[in-house]
């Protein structure tokens, strides 16, 4: 397939004649893949030899891998619906790097589906702080609500809501707040031709535009003294540097912070750019920090406690299905029942599709779990867990969404697959009836 010759005119600018002509020449090359492993499920050291790979650590993330180019088939892997590692490209993992997450952190990911860059943040946050992960198209929140189940993230938030109306709410919420932009792909184009054949001068001025806007919302949302990390996947300078310096000039409570040192630098100090030729698809990334320093502001969510026969109610159910209950407040919206994050801001008015876990359903007397109250959460907190191998040929059979052979108690019990909780089923004289959605099976 040919590039647009205005494309290559302007990456000629960017990199240099040489460097786009060893471009054009690997364009045709197997494009790079890779994975992030999820510290909530598992580490490095345990998943890679049960994945039976050798493989290279990427340098733009710490938990960061890539994939051998004939290693096929990586989503239908158990370990994958496990929630142990999540397929993301290489240098999509930089700008999670440059936010520098630490434990206890308060982060928005604004423009967060289908999830991979919320999934590095949950898993560097560790079960503290708070994930709050933002998708404006409804239709792709829910895709981020599955990935945010499916990697056990229980301290976070899926919402669908315009940037705008997410800063007025949430002015000074966070410590931390990403936007991985909505742009033009032309880090994409190795692998999707759609990619190439979308490509036009005036869609990437388009890109641009509202690339700028949710900037100028996602300050607002970040406190005095946090750090905002602006992230594409185009090389476009109108895109990146441009828009790096129209927004220092709008917001003069921001300053550039250095970048970390890795992929191409740039003419500026705290941005990165990574092509094909520093082993990356293509990204951009910048970081700033809000002069000053202050508290995220943390409206109260004012939640009420459960009291009377609902909360005894619910609280037996959890008592039976947990050692140790997870911590956070419950909470019942019609027939549902919810583990909310701890320190839920206020939020009405957000569109949240989901805050913390559902963990039941209301039917007449009883309260039935949900598929997401044992995936987000570690096998060792199960009173009966199902172990499950890889070499197990139950685990094979529980995905495909088959009743299994079990040894546990009579009782619901958590399915775990070398110890990552991956689902659930009801378990009655020596058999597991199986509860593995349907949408998931392999």
């Amino acid at each position: 397939m040919e590039l647009p010759v205005e494309f290559l005119e302007e990456l000629k600018e960017i990199i240099g004649e040489d460097d786009l002509s060893r471009y054009v020449s690997m364009f045709c090359g197997q494009p790079y893949r890779g994975i992030s492993v999820n510290r909530l499920k598992t580490s490095p050291e345990k998943l890679l030899p049960l994945l039976g790979i050798e493989t290279q650590r990427s340098p733009f993330y710490t938990d960061g891998f890539y994939l051998p180019p004939d290693y096929q088939n990586i989503g239908k892997h158990p370990l994958h619906h496990a929630g142990a590692f999540y397929v993301q490209e290489p240098s999509a993992m930089s700008a999670v790097s440059l936010l520098d997450v630490k434990k206890g952190d308060r982060v928005l990911d604004m423009c967060a589906a289908p999830g991979g860059k919320s999934a590095q943040i949950a898993s560097l946050l560790g079960g503290t702080g708070l994930i709050w992960s933002n998708e404006i198209v409804k239709s792709r929140a829910q895709i981020l609500l599955s990935n945010f189940e499916r990697m056990g993230i229980s301290q976070g938030v899926v919402s669908s809501c315009h940037p705008d109306i997410l800063s007025k709410k949430l002015e000074g919420c966070f410590d931390k707040v990403l936007v991985d932009a909505p742009c033009s792909g032309e880090g994409m184009f190795r692998k999707d031709n759609a990619a190439v054949l979308e490509w036009s001068r005036e869609h990437v001025s388009a890109c641009a535009e509202r690339q700028l806007a949710i900037l100028m919302s996602a300050v607002k949302c970040l406190r005095d003294g946090g750090t905002l990390v602006y992230s594409t996947c185009t090389f476009s300078y109108e895109e990146n540097e441009n828009n790096v310096k129209r927004l220092l000039e709008l917001c003069p409570e921001l300053s550039p912070y250095p970048a970390e040192e890795f992929g191409r630098r740039t003419e500026l100090s705290c941005a990165v750019r990574i092509t094909p030729l520093e082993g990356g698809e293509g990204h951009f990334a910048a970081r700033f920090r809000k002069n000053g320093d202050a508290p995220a502001n943390i409206p109260s969510a004012g939640i009420k406690k459960l009291s009377g026969d609902i909360a005894k109610q619910a609280n037996a159910f959890l008592e039976d299905i947990f050692v140790t209950v997870p911590d956070g407040e419950l909470k019942i919206t019609g027939d549902k029942l919810y583990i909310l994050p701890r320190d839920l801001p206020a939020a009405e008015g957000t569109g949240i599709i989901r805050a913390g876990v559902q963990a039941g359903e209301l039917i007449k007397n009883r309260i039935e779990p949900c598929h997401a109250l044992f995936t987000s959460y570690p096998a060792e907190m199960f009173r009966r867990v199902e172990k499950l191998g890889l070499d197990d040929r139950r685990t094979v059979e529980f995905l495909h969404g088959m009743e299994i052979d079990c040894t546990c108690e009579k009782g619901y019990a958590a399915a775990a697959v070398e110890g990552m909780t991956v689902g659930f089923g009801k378990c009655s004289g020596g058999r597991l009836k199986n509860k593995y959605p349907k949408g998931l099976r392999i």
